[in-house]
């Protein structure tokens, strides 16, 4: 076959070595004109890069790329041609064991849990999908006995073509608004993980959360909510289901009670595979989180500085506020992603905030909501992550907590969140 691959990242990469060592003849389209190509390798780089589609039998899609620009580009273009990575991944997969979980936020955490839970009870289980690792990579590595754990986001689900045998759906709040039209095609995106279940399989969503409960609720899938019978639920301090306490919210290593939706809807999923309570436990009194989701980075001269540099959204940042009792020095702002900022102004008034540091494109929005919220203890964060970090701590008191944890995207000032919150990382340890 022609096949195209559209973008040439991390997921573009793997797909360019899964279809090249299936003989097709590839060709790589990225809009990076200095993007490096395999040897040898047919490319088209810079702006032409989407013109004429029609000519290859396959095109697959990188996630970040929005399917309407294909066709706005080739209106002539099949869409049945238009495929993905993970698209790709359901119909190589040697088994049907796979677990695809979504949400706004917490998908990294409640995917890494599952797969430490299913591990630790003895299976063969691998992880993959937005969570960094290409889902085609683990294809080598499945038998037929494996089980794969997918997190996935609206931007590999808006055109999936299969669902899971167990789909998990978490907290969902607007996001990524800049990319999708508008909150409904965001929704819908989401929707795919679960509208192509049959009633033989499981569909996990976050009971207390509506449109968790309305993106379940597209497929055929077994109905199971967690946060409530017959899912996980927090009762009596302790995390339980079906009667069976796993273990106290005390005991978890995890920071912060929207943590305890995280684990409970990774023992829910992984309850309808094992019903072993210590591996489950094992796993929750242990595990205490990945990179930049409120990591504790170091503690100097009584303060304490956390990376949440993960948390993109408002909705992330007022998790974060309400994390600590502390007094908080945080900071915010950063590119826009087309979100309100009054909630999050309301929970910093309410929530121990000693000062907040504006930063990057949102600055001035943000400070307009924080006035309106009547909190008016806030300066210039400054422009390198050095100056920001040396404002807070001349800004923090010993006892105090500081916080990077801006509710905006990174990319006026940083490449993506992940280098933020290295040079946040490294800012401190310098001090």
């Amino acid at each position: 076959m022609k096949v195209a691959i559209l973008g040439y990242d991390v997921e573009g990469r793997s797909s360019y070595d899964y279809y090249t060592g299936r003989g097709d003849e590839v060709t790589i389209l990225d809009q990076d004109l200095a993007k490096i190509v395999p040897a040898g390798a047919a490319s088209v780089l810079g702006d032409t890069y989407l013109d004429d589609l029609d000519r290859f039998d396959l095109i697959v899609r990188t996630a970040g790329l929005a399917p309407h620009l294909l066709f706005e580009k080739n209106p002539s273009l099949v869409k049945s041609k238009v495929t993905t990575q993970v698209n790709a991944f359901f119909e190589a997969s040697p088994m049907k064991n796979i677990i695809g979980v979504t949400g706004t936020k917490g998908k990294g955490t409640t995917s890494t849990l599952i797969t430490k839970m299913l591990e630790a009870a003895g299976k063969d289980v691998q992880l993959a999908g937005n969570i960094g690792v290409p889902a085609l990579d683990l294809i080598p590595k499945l038998t037929a006995d494996s089980w794969a754990v997918l997190e996935l986001s609206s931007f590999q689900l808006i055109d999936l073509k299969y669902s899971p045998s167990i789909a998990v759906c978490l907290m969902v709040a607007p996001e990524h608004l800049n990319w999708h039209t508008d909150m409904a095609e965001y929704v819908t995106g989401k929707q795919q993980l679960f509208v192509w279940q049959t009633f033989d399989d499981i569909a996990i969503y976050y009971n207390d959360n509506e449109y968790s409960t309305t993106i379940a609720s597209a497929g055929n899938g077994a109905k199971v909510p967690y946060f409530a019978p017959p899912g996980a639920v927090v009762d009596g301090g302790c995390i339980s289901i079906n009667g069976q306490i796993i273990c106290h919210t005390k005991e978890l290593k995890l920071l912060g009670q929207h943590n305890w939706q995280n684990a409970c809807a990774a023992v829910t999923a992984a309850w309808q595979i094992t019903h072993s309570v210590s591996a489950l436990r094992s796993v929750l009194t242990s595990f205490s989180g990945l990179p930049h989701r409120l990591e504790l980075v170091r503690e100097l001269d009584g303060v304490a500085y956390y990376d949440d540099s993960f948390g993109t959204t408002p909705e992330t940042a007022i998790v974060a506020v309400q994390s600590f009792t502390q007094p908080k020095v945080i900071i915010l702002g950063g590119s826009d992603k087309g979100a309100s900022y009054d909630e999050l102004s309301r929970a910093v008034k309410a929530g121990n905030v000693r000062k907040v540091l504006l930063i990057g494109d949102q600055a001035a929005r943000i400070q307009t909501a924080l006035e309106a919220a009547h909190f008016t203890d806030f300066v210039a964060g400054g422009t390198t992550m050095d100056e920001i970090v040396a404002i807070a701590r001349s800004t923090a008191q010993s006892g105090d907590v500081v916080l990077l944890s801006t509710g905006c995207a990174s990319f006026d000032m940083f490449a993506n969140y992940k280098k933020r919150g290295e040079q946040f990382k490294q800012s401190v340890a310098d001090l």
